[in-house]
């Protein structure tokens, strides 16, 4: 088997404030909004909403109520601690920091170099959505063969 992500799908705490940030972010990241849909699944007590690429499926999810008060925190067990989009150049990390920074990500850490990682280049910037959920926009080249 190939280590292939099919589709990713994380828990939000308020649809209603996140539902309006990834459909700004999402496009930013190759998704086309006509591929978007949405459901509710009361007797699951879920509200989906998915966006759909050739490559990979990003869906948020509504919390159950019981966890609706619960705080954001990549440290937890089981949580989701960045998730890492790969652009195919510097120059479009930093285009997108452009972006991101206009449609209201917290930036974390901008564009820079992190000569720590490997491979060698390695060119990145972090930021989080309106709730805490933390991201990765990083060119890095390939190492030789």
């Amino acid at each position: 088997m190939e280590p292939i992500i099919d589709h990713i799908e994380i828990t939000v705490k308020d649809m209603s404030v996140a539902v309006p940030f990834y459909d700004r972010l999402l496009p930013l990241l190759g998704f086309d909004l006509e591929s978007r849909n949405s459901a509710v699944l009361a007797d699951h007590e879920l509200q989906v909403v998915e966006y759909l690429h050739p490559r990979l499926g990003f869906a948020i999810n509504s919390p159950r109520s019981a966890f609706r008060d619960d705080a954001v925190h990549r440290r937890r067990p089981g949580a989701l601690h960045h998730l890492a989009f790969r652009a195919a150049s510097r120059a479009e990390v930093d285009r997108l920091h452009v972006e991101l920074k206009k449609i209201g990500a917290a930036i974390v850490i901008p564009p820079r170099e992190f000569p720590e990682y490997v491979p060698p280049g390695y060119y990145a910037l972090f930021f989080k959505d309106p709730e805490g959920i933390k991201y990765e926009i990083v060119h890095a080249p390939a190492e030789p063969a």
